[in-house]
């Protein structure tokens, strides 16, 4: 295991907290959320100067995660390190292992969070998976700050699929505290969803089957 073999782990600190277990006796930095790039820099000149060093992230590291910005940044400060990117399971995929087999065929992944991306950039994305039919799941949701925007993306989604639409959301996934709850398109903003929430939608051949929410591959039943 990584963390194991690793004498310092940094992360963000709410993701340090829940793997105490396996930083005892190791240091550990930590800062808060949007100090990415304070991470990174820290493991990555740590690492430069000998030591192991794990550089944690929730899910999987390369989807919303530290592998893009570490790459980026040691090709800056230390090109010649050597980096290895442990793959995880991504907030998607462990949600569509609770609610069923939404994720059967094409679907996309986008996240609601402009502050890397304009919010006109995720609105055409959002129009364009939606028109091309594919079950998409949505990261970063709502915010205390950022309400409209699950708003606008549902009503860019009910132009194209039937309000019946089968949708999902999870929220702490994979935590004690995990809940999710199966609804449909029209009835989605009804519920409760925030930050630590994933939300799927299907597509137009997305269906309940004996409580469970799936799409279809296709193969001739």
């Amino acid at each position: 295991m990584a963390i194991a073999r690793s004498r310092v782990v940094v992360g963000y600190s709410r993701y340090l907290v829940h793997i105490a277990d396996l930083t005892a006796g190791k240091e550990t930095i930590a800062t808060g959320m949007t100090r990415e790039e304070e991470r990174c820099r820290a493991a990555i000149e740590r690492a430069d100067a000998g030591e192991i060093v794990a550089l944690v992230s929730s899910g999987d590291p390369g989807v919303y995660g530290m592998a893009g910005l570490a790459i980026e940044l040691a090709q800056r400060i230390a090109p010649e390190l050597d980096i290895e990117i442990v793959p995880g399971v991504s907030a998607a995929n462990a949600a569509a292992a609770v609610m069923g087999a939404p994720l059967m065929l094409d679907y996309a992944v986008i996240s609601l969070s402009d502050l890397l991306v304009s919010w006109d950039m995720i609105r055409c994305r959002l129009k364009a998976v939606a028109a091309a039919d594919l079950v998409t799941a949505l990261y970063n949701p709502r915010s205390k700050k950022r309400i409209r925007h699950l708003e606008d993306a549902v009503e860019i989604f009910l132009r194209h699929r039937p309000s019946t639409t089968p949708a999902g959301v999870g929220t702490s996934v994979g935590m004690p505290n995990e809940h999710i709850a199966l609804t449909i398109l029209g009835d989605l903003l009804s519920l409760e969803i925030n930050m630590r929430s994933i939300v799927i939608i299907g597509n137009t051949h997305s269906r309940s089957v004996q409580g469970w929410f799936v799409t279809p591959r296709g193969y001739a039943l």
